[in-house]
């Protein structure tokens, strides 16, 4: 089974570089996006424990699966995500202030102003990759040169609708990428104890399509195997599942504490295959990259990141009501009945005026 890595986690290139990787203006733009993606996370983590954003999920340590995919699709494929692909969405264009507001409980963070075919963020697990065959299957019926890319995490791929769906896909030889971001964990459960599966990748065969590895810490190896097989659906070659190899840094999610369950050596050894210092390594070594240039990109991304935070804690929230108005065309009775209530609950309690 392929397993694809460039660049080791001191910063060695292990080889001959994809062209895109051989040019300074894209690493730096790769480089860029994992530090926006990690920024927006910090300000993320930090709203939420001030009681100013909801449950969050951060990405810290694997902004190179997320970074990676978004840019290896064209505008005009469809991103299908998971809850932990914010590094994705902020490359194709959505905005800081947007995902905010999606954490915050506002459903107006998934309008996205940018990239309007992408879905929005999917926080059950799995569910969002029937989606992602439906998209596929709609290109491939009108013709159009188009893929749909799907994320989710290791135990996604323990469900049974996640393999249904797969199977379908390869049955149509649906146009899609289907990318596994393997950190390791789902939530408490280890890898080894979600599947007896060798890889996850593996998973694709029974499914009669193509699996592969890839380092998931490596932006570049992310990037260039998830443009092949991206490629290849926009071909009629069918889909492909790429698994990403990298490390969950942070808790599940904010309402989690990983110190329970989780060995603090492994987390220590982990962070010496971090993304960003792996990249960083590079430029600095293949490129002028120096300390000027470091800091004028954190200076620039934290900027974007505080102006995005501020649009959002700005945006004045939506009345209760609004849970009611996107809900169905013509409101059933009863939810009519309820929206009345919370409009007006002492007319509500009061019960019908008898007129007679």
């Amino acid at each position: 089974m392929r397993w694809t890595g460039y660049v080791d986690p001191d910063g060695t290139p292990r080889g001959d570089l994809p062209g895109f990787a051989r040019r300074e203006e894209e690493l730096i733009d790769l480089y860029r996006a994992m530090w926006l993606t990690r920024t927006f996370d910090a300000k993320a983590v930090a709203l939420q424990r001030t009681g100013r954003l909801g449950t969050f999920a951060s990405s810290l340590g694997q902004e190179a699966v997320a970074v990676g995919v978004g840019a290896a699709m064209r505008h005009d494929d469809v991103l299908v995500p998971s809850f932990r692909e914010s590094g994705a969405q902020l490359w194709r264009g959505v905005s800081p202030a947007e995902l905010y507001l999606y954490w915050g409980g506002d459903e107006r963070g998934s309008d996205f102003a940018g990239p309007r075919g992408d879905f929005p963020i999917c926080v059950p697990i799995g569910t969002q990759v029937a989606h992602a065959v439906g998209v596929g299957l709609a290109f491939q019926l009108r013709g159009e040169p188009r893929a749909a890319v799907c994320l989710m995490g290791d135990g996604a791929t323990s469900r049974g609708d996640v393999y249904a769906a797969m199977n379908y896909a390869g049955v149509r030889r649906a146009p899609i990428v289907f990318v596994v971001n393997n950190n390791q964990w789902a939530i408490s459960l280890p890898r080894s104890n979600q599947t007896a599966a060798e890889t996850l990748a593996q998973k694709a065969i029974g499914c009669g399509f193509t699996g592969e590895q890839v380092d998931g810490n490596d932006v570049i190896a992310v990037r260039h195997r998830v443009e092949v097989a991206l490629q290849q659906a926009r071909a009629g070659g069918g889909p492909t599942l790429i698994e990403a190899l990298t490390y969950r840094l942070a808790d599940h999610t904010t309402a989690d504490d990983a110190s329970r369950y989780r060995d603090d050596d492994a987390v220590s050894e982990a962070w010496g295959r971090d993304p960003l210092s792996r990249l960083r390594a590079l430029l600095v070594a293949v490129t002028s990259w120096g300390r000027d240039d470091e800091e004028a990109l954190l200076a620039e991304c934290n900027e974007r990141i505080e102006a995005g935070a501020e649009d959002y804690l700005a945006t004045a929230a939506l009345p209760p009501t609004a849970m009611f108005d996107h809900l169905h065309a013509v409101l059933p009775e009863a939810l009519v009945e309820q929206r009345a209530a919370l409009v007006a609950p002492d007319a509500a309690e009061a019960g019908p005026v008898d007129d007679g």
